[in-house]
């Protein structure tokens, strides 16, 4: 059963004005509900996120402790070499 009614038609997408509209008021929503930051930028993520945060917290620090040990042994080769390149 179809009706000429413009405003039946429910596959038409939203105007971008309105979706921009419903996005901000969602944020809002969810940013008055969620739990308060701990301190200044804080991303007051749920609890149930610490586990993986903390993995990757210990990860990029092992990240970063390597690319600093490399730069330190390249800093060392370059050194001894004295800049010379006898071949």
């Amino acid at each position: 059963m179809e009706t000429d009614d413009p405003n039946d038609d429910r596959k038409a997408p939203l105007p971008d004005r309105v979706r921009d509209h419903l996005a901000q008021q969602l944020r809002a929503t969810y940013n008055a509900q969620a739990e308060k930051p701990d301190y200044l930028g804080d991303p007051a993520l749920p609890s149930a996120f610490d586990p993986q945060l903390r993995r990757l917290e210990r990860r990029l620090k092992a990240q970063e402790a390597g690319a600093e040990a490399v730069e330190a042994a390249l800093r060392d080769l370059t050194r001894g070499s004295g800049g010379n390149d006898a071949r």
